[in-house]
């Protein structure tokens, strides 16, 4: 219960920080607050309200479980504190890079996904855009990583944290220098980097899928450096999800049911 509330503390400080800064010096202009906002923060709270009466805290308890029954392979080694929950953390940041990637590449998942790709503009509550089976999968997905690692609860915890403010971060509509965005990409996940992900381009949607760290997407040769078109006015989101009805939250929920194309 109390890492829990942490964990939705450190997620609405981060949000209204983002947002603010959104306020402040935006990167793009957005015009359509009114109507994406009420969306994308009610699938939030739905979300929310949805793992709280089922599976949420899954991941930390099956650590905890996992390390009282010694499965894992960090279970299995001798490790100081600090490394167990590096590498606990590095694996799982890994692990999500490559679901992210699955989503994409998978047709049944991505008639999931597409819900956060539908989003025709970017800014910090693109972030919790998401399809609340997606959710479910995430977690369960996560759940067989903590097994197989033996992961750190404290780790998973900690993960959790940084997974969903650097989503906030890289998701927002702030405006950083190009030079300081450049030497912060050789670490973290940028907005303009994560950005060119929610390109209408297929080349530039598939790739940059990290959230946390761009080491994988570098590794992985899944990097892309520049939109095709300027940051400010590249196309966001799904060419065919343009029409007003379209984007209603009732749609969003339906939309993996009816339509699992990629444009």
């Amino acid at each position: 219960m109390q890492e829990n509330l942490v964990r939705l503390f450190i997620a609405l400080g981060v949000f209204l920080l983002m947002v603010s800064w959104e306020a402040i010096s935006p990167r793009r202009q957005t015009v359509t607050r009114k109507q994406r906002w009420p969306i994308n923060l009610g699938l939030a709270f739905f979300n929310m309200a949805m793992m709280r009466l089922t599976i949420g805290g899954l991941a930390f308890f099956s650590a905890i479980d996992a390390g009282e029954k010694s499965w894992g392979l960090l279970n299995q080694l001798d490790l100081p504190f600090w490394l167990n929950a590096f590498l606990t953390w590095l694996a799982l940041d890994f692990a999500i890079y490559l679901q992210h990637i699955i989503t994409h590449k998978w047709p049944l998942l991505w008639r999931l996904h597409q819900v956060h790709h539908s989003d025709l503009e970017f800014d910090a509550t693109t972030a919790v855009r998401f399809h609340p089976l997606e959710i479910l999968l995430s977690m369960f997905y996560k759940v067989a990583w903590v097994y197989a690692l033996g992961a750190e609860p404290a780790a998973v915890i900690a993960f959790e944290i940084i997974l969903n403010g650097a989503a906030t971060f890289n998701h927002s509509n702030v405006n950083i220098p190009i030079k300081l965005d450049r030497i912060l990409r050789w670490l973290i996940i940028t907005p303009d980097m994560h950005r060119i992900h929610h390109s209408t381009i297929r080349q530039e949607i598939d790739s940059n899928y990290g959230f946390s760290i761009s080491l994988w997407d570098r590794l992985c040769r899944t990097y892309t450096a520049d939109p095709a078109g300027p940051q400010e006015t590249m196309d966001i989101g799904l060419p065919r999800m343009r029409a007003p009805q379209q984007v209603r939250f009732l749609r969003l929920l339906q939309l993996p049911f009816i339509n699992n194309g990629r444009g």
